[in-house]
């Protein structure tokens, strides 16, 4: 009986730190203890164009945490867009993305092909739709 109780702390425990583990890091900025409430495993095979933009944005300083703001998504597209000319046959890929609090002014601007560019706003909206405002995800780029 002892021995059965002293085995479901221990598993309480391991459970807590994987959870801890998980939930919490350091940011590329050195912000430590940011709360994620969902890490997304983003497939480069599947958007290629995108995926290298997100890596490229997040190697330069861009954050690699969203934090949902859906009502803020068209202010922070005609921010971060207002300066970007159109380009025949391309979209303008944002990153952050809009619709995120950290898009916006100073998002960085690719021209990606519109069928990479508009899947993957798709598959990552279908990823977060779960999540409501004000939550955070963190993109991983996989191969």
């Amino acid at each position: 009986m002892k021995l059965k109780k002293s085995f479901k702390v221990i598993i309480s425990i391991a459970i807590a730190v994987i959870i801890t583990s998980i939930s919490y890091y350091e940011d590329n900025q050195g912000n430590k203890d940011i709360s994620i409430d969902k890490i997304i495993e983003f497939p480069a095979n599947r958007y290629p164009e995108t995926a290298q933009h997100i890596r490229n944005s997040i190697e330069n300083g861009k954050s690699e945490i969203c934090t949902i703001d859906r009502a803020g998504a068209a202010e922070n597209r005609s921010k971060s867009l207002r300066d970007v000319p159109t380009k025949k046959g391309y979209d303008r890929d944002e990153y952050p993305m809009a619709f995120c609090e950290e898009g916006g002014y100073g998002a960085d601007i690719e021209y990606i092909l519109p069928s990479d560019n508009r899947g993957a706003g798709s598959w990552i909206s279908h990823q977060v739709d779960e999540l409501e405002d004000g939550m955070t995800f963190k993109i991983e780029v996989i191969d």
